[in-house]
Formats: structure tokens, C-alpha cells, sequence
């Protein structure tokens, strides 16, 4: 029910989302959760209360989590930080999205501040701004790329996130420049501050650079289309069918939209994704995990919050 997700009035998106995907959806959802759920638990949260951690560890600040949908939510952590730290005067949000769109940096913010402004909090909220073009981002992602492409590989996919186009037109704070030119997101705009395919495009051109990857070796996706409305293309699952007969036969897959990995890199590319890249004639099909607990990963954390 997200309005931040799907985007339409309240009562159709009500009769959407109680109507069509809650019941026809999560059954399907619910057998995909099963597929890659560890002894643990879900890895999503997992993996965010190991690097809240070694944060933590690493900073020397009290470090805690909130999840924009489920628990702790955020309004219980800021409970958690104002009891255990009465004098504090400023926390500091920081977004796991590198990218912003609506859908995922924007709603989770909003979700943070909602609470924030609601509540009796003393202390200021501060928060980190999109990160996608940060050097020592840019830098933890590449090294986790590099051993793969060091070894025998055809291509690189960059598979991120879709968004509809009409969520990139929302953002737009100029209203004339996003997706009126082919070449809009190499343009310098101030729409570049929300618009989600140029700061994805971005990414790519940097990881590329840092790793010296040719311009033929690599190429960007998204996935996780829904319904039929015009979402960023191309679409992941289609390119992984094509790349066999165009001779791509040894891939690896990046997923940097998401940091820790999740029901969207376990399932629908490492399992799925596979599945399809092998049956339309692949040989070797490399799914390169996120950043997760990455030392670097955890620097660059620290160095954007301090």
C-alpha cells in the first residue's frame, strides 16, 4: 500500500493490492521466501543486524536498524537510541540505497522522518545523501567485482532495480529533461539529483572505469518488473535469453542497487536467472554477491556518516 510504490489513488490501489497481488502474489512470494531462507533466518535482516554491528565496531558510534516495512521499525529505534542515549543532539540516517527513487531511497527517508517528526525527540536527524557516485563506494563494489573479471568471462551485467518511467518523470525537478533525449542521463541537469537511470548509469560508468572493463563487455538491466506499465528497460530476464545467441556464453551478474542480498539477488537472479541464461544456451552463470559485510563497504559506511 506504499503510495511511494504504486503510485495511484487510494481506494484503486487498495482494490489492487487486497484484490489481485495479496492473494494471487504471496503464495508465489511466500514459496520464493522458502527458497532461499537460512537457518538463521531471513537473510535481508541477517546480513543489516551483522553490518549494524560491525559498524558499530568499526565507528565507535552506537549503531542501530529499522526496516522501512516490518520490524524494528523505525520509530522503535529511535525509542531505542533516545532511552540509551538521553544527552544525544543528532542521529544520523543512513539510507542502504545507493541510488534514489521513490520507491526505495525516498519512501524509506520519509518513513525515518515520519516517525522522526511525530515523536518527542530532542535530537536532529541528519541524513546521507544518495551515494552512488562516492569514491569509496565506487571502489568496495569494483572489488568485488574484480577476482571475476580477472578470470575468463564473456560479459558484465549491471542488473538493477526497475522503476516505471513514470516514477523517473515524477522526479524530475526541472520537468523537461528526464527521458526527453536518448542521451539525457550524460546531460548535466539538476534533475540528476532524484532521477534514479542516470545515477544507475552512473555507477556503471565508474565501476567500469575503476576496473578498466571495455565499453562491449558490460551492459545494464533491471529487473523486477510488475504490471504493464512502461518500467526502464531492458528488462533483466529478456537479456539473460538473447545474450547465449549473441555469443555470450560465460556471464557475470552485479546487482548494486541492493547492498545486502536478498529475495530479489538470491532468488529471482542467482536461481531464476540462471536458470533462464542456462537454458537459453549459457555455459557459466556467476552471480556475484552484494556488498554486505564488505570491509571496505563498512569504511565507506563510516566515512559518509562521521
Amino acid at each position: 500500500m506504499d503510495e511511494r510504490v504504486i503510485d495511484i489513488p487510494k481506494v484503486p490501489r487498495w482494490l489492487l493490492v487486497n484484490g489481485i497481488i495479496a492473494p494471487f502474489r504471496a503464495p508465489k512470494s511466500g514459496a520464493k521466501y522458502k527458497s532461499i531462507w537460512t537457518d538463521e533466518g531471513s537473510p535481508l535482516i541477517v546480513l543489516t543486524e551483522k553490518l549494524t554491528r560491525k559498524v558499530q565496531e568499526h565507528s565507535g558510534m552506537p549503531t542501530y536498524m529499522c526496516m522501512r516495512y516490518g520490524n524494528p521499525t523505525p520509530e522503535a529505534a529511535l525509542s531505542q537510541i533516545a532511552e540509551e542515549h538521553p544527552d544525544v543532539e543528532e542521529v544520523v540516517l543512513f539510507p542502504l540505497y545507493p541510488h534514489y527513487a521513490m520507491s526505495s531511497y525516498e519512501t524509506a527517508v520519509e518513513h525515518v522522518k515520519n516517525s522522526w517528526e511525530k515523536g518527542p525527540w530532542k535530537f536532529q536527524l541528519k541524513v546521507i545523501a544518495p551515494y552512488y557516485n562516492y569514491p569509496g563506494y565506487v571502489k568496495a563494489l569494483a572489488e568485488t567485482i574484480k577476482p571475476h573479471v580477472e578470470a575468463d568471462y564473456d560479459h558484465l551485467l549491471f542488473s538493477y532495480h526497475g522503476v516505471p518511467e513514470r516514477h523517473i518523470l515524477k522526479g524530475d525537478i526541472t520537468g523537461n529533461h528526464c527521458l526527453k533525449s536518448d542521451d539525457c542521463c550524460q546531460k548535466e541537469s539538476p534533475a540528476h539529483q532524484k532521477c534514479y537511470r542516470h545515477q544507475v548509469f552512473e555507477t556503471t560508468r565508474l565501476v567500469a572505469e575503476y576496473l578498466q572493463i571495455p565499453s562491449e563487455k558490460y551492459s545494464v538491466s533491471f529487473q523486477s518488473r510488475l504490471g504493464s506499465d512502461r518500467w526502464l528497460g531492458p528488462a533483466t530476464a529478456d537479456v539473460l535469453e538473447v545474450f547465449p545467441t549473441q555469443g555470450i556464453t560465460k556471464l557475470l551478474v552485479i546487482t548494486p542497487a541492493f547492498v545486502s542480498d536478498c529475495l530479489e539477488t538470491l532468488e529471482e537472479i542467482k536461481i531464476e536467472g540462471r536458470e533462464t541464461f542456462l537454458e537459453a544456451g549459457g555455459e557459466s552463470f556467476t552471480a556475484i554477491p552484494c556488498l554486505n559485510l564488505n570491509d571496505e563497504w563498512v569504511e565507506t559506511i563510516v566515512e559518509l556518516v562521521r
